[in-house]
């Protein structure tokens, strides 16, 4: 098993954008500098709380950083982009990084930036512009046609090529044919994730996500793949979880209740998922229970991984247990405050929590 990093990144609504950008980079540069494998970067444009809009430049300046970890869009939303810009900055990008980059691919799932590019998500239209999209972005990678591309939102010409000159469309990735794809999964049973099984893309499932509806994002990668005659890798598959360890569970559970962890939840995500789910039952393992129930403790027991690194590694070998296997536990990014505490997490997760995970 692996341990990479999944970072929105989390910082309250009005901080200063210049100041949480460096301390993010701090963070994956800290990460490398330990031995964590990877780190994706969310992208979101009217998410005060969630707040890079651009990950590819953010992943630019880290990749220039460090020297070993593999960064990924988490991820391109790409019904929020012109296909022909954006498969140049990919490609741009993935030279830059010289193939230490994943490319996350989504559909978006944020209110205020559907409503800032006129979609409508109940619609589903966005999941047949990112379709469209990546359709359009390939293509573009692998020697297009002159002509006219077009859809209801975009419209762009590939030029007839004139050799002498170099006019035409020529960027192609550093990896050949394409970057990694990676797809994130959040709802049972999750048709992206089905997908990501047809084309053996990296599945990656998100930190909302309770134990059951693991086990069916599993069984999507697996219909999708065996629905065209492959074998599903559990070693691609990346869950994301909220996690935090300490030298004594009981000071790991203090560190969380009173830190930035059970902030992000109590004064971001437990305000937000209402205003677009209706309710917190993406958090309920019980249904039944009421959103009141729905405390920092119930996130310990049920949600989060948290506590001492015996304890720890013991609650990764359930949930790896529980879902078959995966190959990389992404631990969720949050503000690093009291910085030393976070990253002696961190190190505990390296030095002491990975030798128990050996078997896995």
């Amino acid at each position: 098993m692996k341990l990479g990093y999944f970072t929105m990144p989390l910082h309250p609504a009005g901080s200063n954008l210049s100041q949480t950008l460096d301390e993010d980079l701090e963070q994956i540069i800290f990460l490398d500098k330990i031995g964590f494998s990877e780190a994706w970067i969310g992208e979101h444009f009217t998410a005060g709380w969630e707040n890079i809009p651009a990950p590819d430049l953010f992943i630019a300046k880290a990749g220039a950083l460090t020297k070993n970890i593999i960064l990924g869009t988490g991820v391109s939303c790409l019904p929020e982009h012109d296909p022909f810009v954006l498969a140049h900055r990919i490609a741009v990008l993935d030279h830059l990084m010289k193939g230490r980059f994943y490319w996350g691919i989504g559909a978006g799932s944020f209110k205020g930036d559907f409503d800032a590019f006129g979609i409508d998500p109940k619609t589903g239209e966005q999941r047949e512009l990112m379709n469209e999209s990546l359709e359009f972005i390939l293509n573009l990678w692998n020697n297009p046609k002159p002509g006219i591309y077009s859809n209801r939102r975009w419209k762009f010409k590939v030029p007839e090529p004139i050799e002498e000159v170099g006019i035409g469309v020529h960027t192609k990735p550093y990896q050949i044919p394409h970057p990694p794809i990676a797809v994130a999964g959040i709802s049972e049973s999750s048709g992206s994730l089905k997908t990501a099984g047809e084309k053996d893309w990296i599945p990656m499932s998100i930190n909302f996500v309770t134990k059951d509806v693991l086990k069916s994002h599993w069984n999507s990668v697996e219909e999708g793949a065996l629905s065209v005659g492959k074998t599903p890798d559990r070693s691609k598959w990346r869950i994301a979880r909220d996690v935090y360890v300490a030298e004594t569970t009981e000071q790991a559970r203090k560190d969380v209740i009173e830190g930035t962890l059970a902030r992000d939840f109590k004064d971001y995500f437990f305000k937000i998922v209402p205003i677009i789910r209706g309710n917190l039952d993406l958090f309920k393992i019980d249904k039944s229970k009421t959103d009141e129930e729905v405390t920092m403790d119930y996130m310990i027991d049920n949600m989060w991984i948290v506590g001492s690194p015996e304890d720890v590694a013991k609650q990764i070998k359930k949930l790896y247990e529980f879902t078959g296997g995966f190959g990389t536990l992404l631990v969720m990014g949050h503000e690093w405050k009291p910085k030393d505490k976070w990253q002696r997490s961190m190190k505990l997760l390296i030095d002491e929590v990975l030798p128990q995970l050996k078997e896995l």
